[in-house]
């Protein structure tokens, strides 16, 4: 008999960005899910806020394909149409690039490109189901437009196209999702130049007539020219998943006005209003402080994994800083400090010990100690709670301290609750955090050190048969100092890592 998808028993909810609150989750089909995240403009190396969003929409991904959905995940590639300081004034960020290292501009994406999903694939996130370019759909944003202006929303100046905002509003609202009112937004902002072709200040480009020094330029009805920002994401996700999908994810940054602009082309062009639950990511700070280039105060996600920063003490594996991302929620604010991925680091060492403890562990007739049924709804009740991934990992630590307890025979555990509790923990730390147990990587290292240990025990044990306890408690000592605890039961001494 078939058994029913995990989603046909869990409640989850969602904060949604539009509602400003949690919302029980339900998708338009259902079974299945259309996600769509604003990928990176591709003008040089990823950085870390930007890996932290796509860590975060991983962990989405990963826990609704464990609930059972069938997920289409759709993330873009940003090639062309992003100008600087993310307004329609100032020169394409990939041909500036382009520009000052003398290559072409696809020479660019293509190497920025492969840096994004090398470090990706480090911190071990899952690809998408597509990957759309902006570039390879010029075609159908010209289309998109023409039915903008046909509705009545965009106008034509000097070879531009803009989205006409205030005649927008007459009929929807725009500004609804980052909860801004246009006409305060009128109110505030300085006359338009001269030189500006807009009617408005808050009126934004669909298709930019391209200077004569632009590179990227391809035809169209109004201009030799390039797409607006904003319309590449209305296309490629109504593209890929149509005029209405469940979930739409970004960084907090894209709120205003990336996204508040994808709404209205979207209503705009199709009448109806694209996304259900809008999702975003919260930014990161380095030691207390906005990350910037400018001040120097920055960490890349290669000086995280080879140690080269004056920010760090040592080098720290993909996977270690990966579970130090997810022991924040999503929508919070992250530090990064060395000291705070240190930390980490020993947590991740303590549950991938407990992973490898809970393999050779013994069974008995029952379980006490631990109601491990309830354990189990209690870490679904933590990520059906809008993925919360803390609270998640402090259920998995609740289970580690159990292990342990039955390791050193505190507690007992039958074989049907082993199946489940092992079962469960291999869920959620490999399938759904997408952890990977780096101990079973570097085996000789461990088998190593492990000997070196067991030497050290039996040398301990043997002082102490001497009634030499000055030494005994020399070794127990030193090893705790470096992090190794020895503890004494009835079938010998044993050690874990804290």
């Amino acid at each position: 008999m078939a058994v029913a998808p995990l989603y046909k028993t869990q409640e989850l909810k969602i904060y949604n960005s539009i509602s400003g609150q949690k919302e029980v989750f339900t998708p338009i089909t259902e079974g299945n899910i259309g996600m769509y995240v604003c990928g990176p403009t591709v003008y040089s190396n990823v950085h870390l806020g930007n890996c932290r969003t796509f860590i975060s929409f991983d962990l989405v991904y990963r826990y609704l394909k464990h609930l059972g959905y069938k997920v289409r995940y759709v993330r873009n590639i940003t090639d062309a149409g992003h100008l600087e300081n993310d307004s329609d004034e100032g020169e394409d960020k990939v041909s500036k690039k382009a520009r000052l290292e003398q290559l072409e501009p696809m020479e660019i994406v293509q190497r920025y490109t492969l840096d994004f999903h090398n470090i990706l694939a480090k911190f071990n996130n899952i690809p998408p189901s597509i990957e759309p370019t902006a570039t390879g759909h010029i075609v159908e944003q010209i289309e998109i437009i023409k039915t903008i202006i046909d509705n009545g929303f965009a106008y034509v100046a000097n070879g531009s196209v803009y989205f006409d905002v205030k005649k927008f509003n007459e009929t929807n609202t725009y500004g609804k999702l980052s909860g801004r009112n246009l006409e305060d937004m009128i109110a505030n902002t300085r006359e338009l130049t001269a030189q500006s072709d807009k009617k408005n200040p808050q009126d934004f480009a669909l298709w930019k007539k391209a200077e004569p020094e632009h590179i990227m330029r391809w035809p169209s009805p109004w201009s030799d020219g390039f797409p607006g920002w904003h319309l590449e994401c209305t296309v490629m996700s109504t593209k890929y998943l149509g005029e209405q999908f469940d979930i739409h994810g970004g960084g907090m940054d894209l709120k205003f006005p990336h996204h508040e602009c994808e709404i209205a082309q979207g209503e705009a062009a199709c009448g109806v209003t694209p996304v259900n639950y809008w999702m975003h990511a919260n930014m990161l700070t380095l030691d207390g402080k906005k990350m910037s280039k400018s001040t120097g105060n920055i960490l890349s996600p290669a000086e995280i994994f080879n140690g080269e920063s004056d920010k760090l003490n040592k080098a720290f594996a993909p996977t270690v800083a990966r579970f130090f991302m997810l022991q924040a929620h999503y929508r919070s604010i992250l530090d990064f400090s060395n000291d705070a991925l240190e930390a980490s680091e020993k947590g991740f060492y303590r549950l991938m010990e407990s992973i490898e403890t809970l393999a050779h562990l013994k069974t008995s007739k029952t379980t006490e100690g631990f109601d491990i049924q309830n354990w189990v709804n209690e870490c679904y009740e933590a990520m059906d709670d809008d993925f919360n991934s803390p609270i998640l990992i402090a259920k998995l630590f609740e289970a580690v301290k159990f292990i342990n307890s039955v390791k050193e025979d505190k507690a007992t555990i039958s074989e049907v609750d082993y199946k489940l509790l092992q079962e469960t923990m291999n869920a959620f730390v490999f399938d759904v955090l997408g952890l990977v147990n780096i101990n079973e990587a570097s085996s000789d290292i461990s088998d190593k050190l492990s000997g070196t240990v067991e030497l050290l025990i039996q040398l301990r044990a043997e002082a102490r048969a001497n009634k030499d306890f000055a030494t005994s408690d020399k070794i127990r000592d030193e090893l705790q100092a470096m992090g190794i605890q020895l503890k004494d039961g009835r079938e010998g001494t044993s050690f874990t890592l804290n």
